[in-house]
């Protein structure tokens, strides 16, 4: 890997698995409900998702990236217009729901969860197709990008199930959620220009 991507790698890994989305949210209520011990193994499934998404997405479209470049392109589109996408309805939500009686996700089950979740994908994709270079030998691209995420995105992806059980008052008042929710969607917006520079 070419080591003036490493900065922009870590940036990305964070903005990615800090902003909101399906993780992040589920995270934020698993935390409410149940606190931050008892949702440690849905922490650890969605790093652990991820991490297999990237080496799977790694060792499957690096090749077609290589022989299609302009794959890179479409699948950078992709990414800004879902994210692009979950910020309006992050915009017009009010933020997680508290459902009680149920049980928090267990480590498979969260790390199942991410080959259905579509930021998920919008993510993993565009990291492969921006953060490799071709000719160079894949295997440590690919570990140097999982690492990053791994290394990057728990502690991001275990904040928001640290505010989630420590911050009861604030995700609990509709008026705090709610601009809290907003603020978390004009990240989500401006990540969605990430995948487009």
């Amino acid at each position: 890997m070419d080591t003036s991507l490493l900065a922009p790698l870590a940036l990305y890994s964070f903005v990615c698995t800090a902003t909101p989305g399906p993780n992040n949210i589920m995270l934020a209520s698993s935390g409410l409900v149940f606190g931050f011990r008892r949702t440690i193994p849905h922490i650890f499934g969605i790093n652990f998702g991820c991490a297999l998404m990237l080496v799977l997405s790694g060792l499957g479209l690096g090749a077609l990236f290589e022989a299609w470049p302009v794959l890179r392109w479409a699948v950078r589109i992709f990414g800004a217009v879902y994210l692009g996408w979950l910020a309006v309805k992050l915009w017009q939500s009010e933020g997680v729901e508290r459902r009680e009686g149920a049980h928090p996700l267990t480590f498979f089950q969260a790390a199942a969860f991410q080959f259905v979740n579509p930021k998920a994908w919008a993510i993993t994709m565009p990291a492969i197709a921006s953060f490799t270079v071709p000719g160079r030998p894949l295997a440590l691209q690919l570990g140097v990008i999982v690492a990053a995420f791994v290394l990057i995105g728990l502690p991001s992806i275990a904040t928001w199930a640290a505010m989630g059980a420590g911050a009861r008052e604030l995700l609990e008042s509709r008026k705090g959620m709610i601009v809290f929710v907003r603020v978390m969607a004009v990240l989500t917006a401006l990540t969605a220009l990430l995948f487009l520079i």
